[in-house]
């Protein structure tokens, strides 16, 4: 793709979300069309922005912060690709005189020594490609939530910034000097710039960090290797998983719903939230997405992390989300230090939502364990004592499912007895009987199929409005939510009742806008909606094939593709008339539903053989 020259030595004022994510699985960064690293945060994704461009503003060149940019001195970014099968970006500059540069960025990432080396560092490649190019650098990183810039020291190859939540030791075979002042200079042999722990590199940064990238290529590689991916839209499908591996904290397992935070819904919507945290419900879709093409590796990091939440709750309250290390308070403040995306504030840490009740979550719990049960491709299979544990979450869920919460779209200022946290109440009972059946379990398995149906009987007499001839979103009411999509997937409806097929048809001219799906059409907390919900899109993609509208459900599909930014992903919100990705970034919702929609809708692989 060709891009608009931008040799300026700070960030575009106007930021967009063509953004290319790369990371580890520890650390992770968002790099924009021009090259610059817009937003990372240390020393964990739900961590102090050191590079935090992304929703700053400052026209005054000298006073930028909280970015890396390399630039090709008078020249342009003609190209951005990621290595095939990988995260890693390469980047091509050239100049009108021929001159031509490109740049290699990733984070580490392979085993070595019997354990996964994923530091929190980033590694810029920068080669000559033609001519003599010349480039220039700034390393500009913010701390402090955009308050300060961290102390800086230097040694004969390195750049030590004293960052709060982690020094941090920009080692280079470049000119430091030249570097320390942006000064450009002739690129006349490959350079090497190695962003991590206040360390001392440990080998040649030349052959170190070139082993650092065969590696971490071959690591990505082979992951890749192990899906079990449909025949058709392959590479939107790889890129999607790869995306959702990224957001996964290798650490403990967590699953953040997105990288970012305070991107804003619709422009100056005040709708700006925090994402960098683990949500049951989000982290439930991850698993079941990558589930459906193999990726059991993630499912089994993220049961560990699940286990741990279930123990501290002791059978009580679970809340909605949690940080990556499953820490329970959350508070949220505005960090008054950055300006927004484009200059939208508030950029908002924390998040309260962690405060709500939200009855979901109970059956998104035992909706991720139950296939430990049964599969028998897991390291570790669960048994009686990890069912006997289980079963509390299900108690709960059994004292909880008729009674108010705030729903999955998380009202702040109303509760409602939601159909969809209802149905996921449901599902926790229908699910725990299933895993029963595995174990044995007979009186056990008979118990919560009782409750099951119980449940169900109920929640189809309080949800069903025949005056609108549709299932409503709330007990006894009468609202449209494109969540009551998700009662085929759940296995709560079957696709032939025809109280599915006139909800579908209410839904579709409630909700509907052209090719997007909005979450909802009532007020909340901010008035009406603008824009649609990229995940409720995939979600109506769903439900048009398999009540028989297949041919709709591909070329729906086939659009909603196309509107991904050029590193194969899809932020949370889209508007309808412009269809101007926004929302946080990527958000794994929207990235579940390609993988979905693609086993979902794709001819099989025999059909070609």
């Amino acid at each position: 793709m060709t891009q608009t020259n931008q040799n300026a030595a700070f960030p575009s004022a106007e930021a967009d979300l063509e953004l290319w994510p790369i990371g580890n699985c520890q650390a992770s960064a968002l790099v924009d069309r021009f090259s610059t690293f817009a937003w990372a945060c240390l020393p964990r994704i739900d961590g102090d922005p050191i590079f935090s461009s992304l929703v700053d503003t400052q026209d005054d060149p000298a006073a930028a912060k909280g970015f890396w940019k390399i630039a090709l001195e008078g020249g342009r970014v003609v190209r951005q690709s990621y290595i095939r099968n990988t995260p890693i970006l390469k980047t091509e500059f050239a100049d009108d005189d021929g001159n031509a540069m490109e740049v290699l960025d990733f984070c580490p990432r392979f085993r070595d020594k019997g354990r996964m080396y994923r530091p929190v560092a980033f590694v810029r490649i920068v080669r000559p490609t033609a001519g003599s190019p010349r480039m220039r650098m700034a390393l500009r990183p913010a701390s402090e939530w955009g308050a300060k810039q961290p102390e800086r020291s230097f040694g004969s190859s390195h750049i030590t910034y004293r960052h709060p939540a982690m020094a941090m030791r920009m080692t280079t075979d470049a000119p430091v000097g030249l570097v320390q002042q942006e000064t450009p200079f002739r690129l006349e042999k490959q350079m090497h710039f190695f962003f991590g722990p206040d360390e001392s590199f440990s080998t040649s940064l030349s052959s170190g960090i070139g082993d650092m990238l065969a590696r971490t290529a071959d690591e990505w590689r082979h992951w890749v290797r192990g899906l079990a991916i449909p025949f058709e839209w392959q590479d939107a499908v790889i890129r999607a998983a790869i995306g959702l591996k990224l957001c996964q904290h290798e650490d403990t397992g967590a699953i953040v719903a997105a990288m970012t935070t305070s991107i804003p819904e619709h422009a100056d919507s005040g709708r700006n939230w925090d994402y960098r945290y683990c949500w049951i419900r989000d982290a439930y879709y991850t698993v079941q997405a990558l589930n459906r093409i193999g990726a059991l590796d993630v499912l089994e990091s993220y049961l560990g992390y699940l286990r741990n939440i279930v123990d501290s709750a002791q059978g009580g309250h679970i809340q909605p989300l949690y940080d990556v290390r499953g820490n329970a308070e959350l508070l949220e403040w505005e960090a008054e230090h950055l300006a927004g995306y484009r200059g939208m504030g508030p950029v908002r840490v924390g998040n309260d939502a962690w405060r709500q009740i939200q009855h979901d979550a109970y059956g998104q719990i035992v909706l991720s364990s139950a296939q430990a049960f049964a599969d028998n491709r897991l390291l570790r299979i669960s048994g009686a004592e990890d069912f006997a544990s289980l079963e509390r979450v299900g108690e709960r869920a059994l004292k909880v499912w008729n009674t108010p919460d705030a729903g999955l779209w998380e009202l702040r200022n109303s509760k409602h007895i939601h159909t969809y946290s209802a149905a996921m109440c449901w599902a926790a009972a229908d699910r725990l009987a299933h895993a029963a059946q595995q174990l044995g379990l007979d009186e056990r398995e008979q118990y919560w199929m009782g409750h099951a149906a119980t449940m169900r009987d109920e929640i189809m007499a309080r949800s069903w409005n025949a005056e609108t001839g549709a299932i409503a979103a709330t007990f006894d009411g009468d609202e449209r939510d494109a969540s009551l999509l998700q009662l085929l997937d759940l296995r709560f409806i079957s696709k032939d009742d025809e109280k599915f097929h006139s909800t579908l048809a209410v839904l579709e001219k409630a909700l509907r806008r052209g090719d997007n799906m909005l979450r909802y059409d009532t007020q909340d907390d901010f008035g009406l909606p603008h824009t649609a919900f990229n995940v409720c899109t995939f979600w109506l993609i769903e439900a048009l094939h398999l009540t028989g509208r297949k041919e709709e459900a591909r070329t729906l599909f086939e659009t909603m593709l196309a509107r991904r930014t050029g590193a194969g992903m899809l932020s949370e919100d889209i508007e309808p008339n412009t269809l101007e990705l926004w929302g946080n970034y990527p958000q794994t919702y929207s990235l579940v539903g390609i993988i979905n929609c693609a086993v979902m809708l794709t001819k099989s692989w025999n059909e070609y053989r």
